[in-house]
């Protein structure tokens, strides 16, 4: 079984795409990524002039989640146009080129890292207002297939994605990060983030269950490719991303907390868990679960299927029911049906699986 992806017509080695980020600053940062095992790669988006960062500007935040300051690419776009993509490109990377954050710039760049040889052209706008003018720019200065990244931070996000394929998109990136958001330092009072006043944009895990609504929600109304980016960190996530929609898988938090040698890792844990569940590839997994995104789909009565063999009782379902509807006492676990109200969180902690619905 292999995970090899193609997006547009172009084969990938994998489903996973690394965003935008620290990670791809340059040629060496994407061939690195590359031979780790990244189906294509996005570069730091090409401005007009190379950014400044504050110091410091990134943290984490919890398990799996980061806090960023990050800005644009601190290299000119004259080296990504002569130097970084056609080396990237020498070493058989699927380069993204990702271009921000006017229609000024767009202009400026999008039809110079084309001939550069980027197979893919990604726009980012900070403002809603600003990305179907870029998009209208771009696709006059380019063949290549055009990517629309949309931020949930933007009024009617879905919209603004429907109208951008509407207008001539060939796909969707779903989601920039979330923010500004604020971390502070209680040992100091000072916030985590340098510069301006402390706040930053957040990724990571935190933000899976809003990027999995905007793959679902967008994927679902087309037949365009749309690439799910956030709150992938495991093969799991992987997995449910492709399953709400996504035809291929963005990470960009993940590997640079645990190192972009975590991808290879990723590849092999994808590939497994691909097996297990009975597919045989991750093609199979697209949209799977659009069929269940319903009302009628989704609010059906179930009994509870409980197995003792594993139990250890941990008592997480028990701590769980805010009814006190279920006890739990040398494996043997009673419910009590007229407290219970069925909402679901009990075998949602079960941390093995010995509790589970069996919808009826």
């Amino acid at each position: 079984m292999s995970i090899e992806t193609y997006l547009f017509g172009i084969k990938l080695q994998s489903p996973f795409i690394l965003g935008s980020g620290p990670l791809s600053y340059g040629a060496k940062g994407l061939i690195r990524a590359h031979n780790a095992g990244a189906g294509a790669v996005v570069t730091k988006t090409i401005r007009d002039n190379p950014a400044v960062n504050p110091f410091p500007h990134m943290a984490v935040s919890g398990k799996n989640s980061m806090i960023n300051a990050e800005e644009w690419s601190d290299i000119p776009g004259s080296e990504w146009v002569a130097k970084e993509i056609p080396e990237a490109k020498k070493a058989g990377v699927v380069v993204i080129a990702s271009i921000g954050h006017t229609p000024l710039e767009a202009k400026n760049w999008v039809g110079k890292v084309s001939k550069a040889g980027a197979d893919i052209i990604e726009l980012v706008s900070y403002e809603r207002d600003t990305i179907l003018p870029m998009l209208k720019k771009a696709k006059l200065l380019t063949k290549k297939p055009v990517l629309v990244k949309i931020s949930p931070n933007w009024v009617d996000a879905v919209g603004i994605a429907l109208e951008a394929l509407e207008a001539g998109a060939d796909g969707i990136t779903a989601i920039d990060s979330i923010g500004p958001v604020l971390r502070i330092d209680i040992k100091t009072g000072k916030p985590l983030i340098g510069g301006g006043n402390g706040f930053g944009w957040l990724t990571g895990s935190s933000i899976k269950p809003i990027t999995l609504r905007y793959v679902a929600e967008i994927s679902s109304a087309t037949d365009k490719p749309v690439i799910g980016l956030g709150g992938v960190t495991k093969a799991e996530d992987a997995v449910e991303m492709l399953m709400a929609g996504a035809s291929a898988v963005g990470i960009c938090t993940a590997p640079i907390v645990k190192g972009v040698e975590y991808i290879s890792k990723l590849n092999v844990k994808l590939e497994k868990l691909i097996t297990e569940l009975g597919y045989n590839n991750s093609a199979d997994l697209s949209g799977l679960s659009h069929k269940y995104l319903n009302s009628a789909a989704n609010n059906k009565k179930f009994d509870f299927i409980y197995n003792p063999e594993s139990c250890t009782e941990c008592m997480a379902c028990v701590k769980a029911c805010a009814y006190e509807a279920r006890t739990l006492s040398s494996k043997n676990m009673s419910l009590d049906t007229d407290l219970c109200r069925y909402c679901g969180l009990c075998f949602s902690v079960c941390p093995n699986g010995s509790l589970r619905p069996d919808y009826l």
